[in-house]
């Protein structure tokens, strides 16, 4: 038997993938499907619980917390999605130019990516905190203001101070995935293109994005998908405060669920942000589509 599989690619490559399919299985399948189970019953810490059908769900779709939650999530993923591709992109370009030492920049732009985001989020606690703020400090000794800014006290602040935090931690993917993008791109292109008297911008507009775009598609969904479940970073810097300014649908589905005693109620919330993950992934989908037909492909 195994000596037919060796001769048919297909299978052979189908019984190597069979471990990881059943591991994907045990670990993730199970584990979404009794989250998806859980929300449809009122089940509380140490007790399973009885099946309500969609009650859970119609008392978040009018809870106010529910849906400034949604907000916080969209607002959230949305402007620092868009901060990380604009700031990542630029700084790809940048890499992607022959600087010196161009190798230890490479990897000095990696460290906010592999720092643990525990870590991170506590060295941003100190940067904005009320008291000790390091920004507010640097403001106050040039002049420009005369008191200590509370980044993490106001609702908006909290919001802007939080996305940027999400922003720093998540550029360094992004320019380097787009990076190794850039290096596939051959240089005979813009030489032609520069001999055909093609401006920079010109070159960017019509070689770089076009041949980059397949690239720029599945980096931002992975960008979306890390910025919309994002949890770690905004529970270390403000728990979801103030006045739940900045809870997105993971952080509230686990106040919910653990601290609240409700895994009814915090499975919900979690099964609900499960459609605008698979927006993101059909936006992957179509990237990858389009690649192919950039190369000559037939689907």
């Amino acid at each position: 038997m195994l000596s037919r599989l060796s001769n048919n690619r297909n299978s052979l490559g189908l019984l190597f993938m069979l471990p990881t399919a059943l591991l994907l299985l045990v670990f993730l399948t199970y584990p979404l499907g009794l989250g998806v189970w859980l929300g449809f019953t009122d089940a509380k810490i140490g007790r399973a619980g009885e099946w309500i059908g969609i009650a859970n769900y119609s008392y978040l779709a009018g809870d106010s917390i529910s849906q400034l939650a949604l907000f916080n999530t969209i607002f959230y993923t949305l402007i620092a999605s868009v901060l990380k591709f604009a700031l990542g992109l630029w700084l790809a370009l940048l890499l992607n130019r022959n600087l010196p030492f161009k190798s230890f920049f490479r990897a000095v732009v990696l460290l906010p990516w592999i720092v643990p985001t525990a870590l991170s989020a506590l060295a941003f606690w100190w940067i904005y905190d009320a008291q000790f703020s390091v920004i507010s400090w640097t403001l106050v000794k040039l002049g420009l203001i005369d008191r200590y800014i509370d980044f993490l006290g106001d609702p908006w602040l909290a919001r802007f101070s939080t996305i940027a935090a999400n922003v720093w931690r998540g550029i360094p993917f992004v320019a380097i995935s787009l990076l190794a993008g850039l290096q596939t791109i051959s240089p005979t292109l813009y030489e032609a293109a520069s001999i055909d008297g093609v401006t920079p911008w010109q070159q960017f507009r019509y070689i770089t994005l076009p041949l980059l775009t397949p690239i720029i598609a599945v980096v931002m969904t992975f960008s979306v998908l890390f910025t919309f479940t994002d949890f770690q970073l905004i529970y270390v810097l403000t728990r979801g405060g103030p006045l739940n300014a900045t809870h997105l649908m993971a952080t509230l589905s686990f106040q919910r669920a653990i601290p609240g005693g409700s895994l009814g109620e915090g499975a919900a919330l979690a099964t609900m942000m499960v459609p605008f993950l698979l927006a993101a992934i059909m936006f992957s989908y179509f990237g990858l589509q389009r690649r192919a037909w950039q190369q000559g492909g037939d689907k």
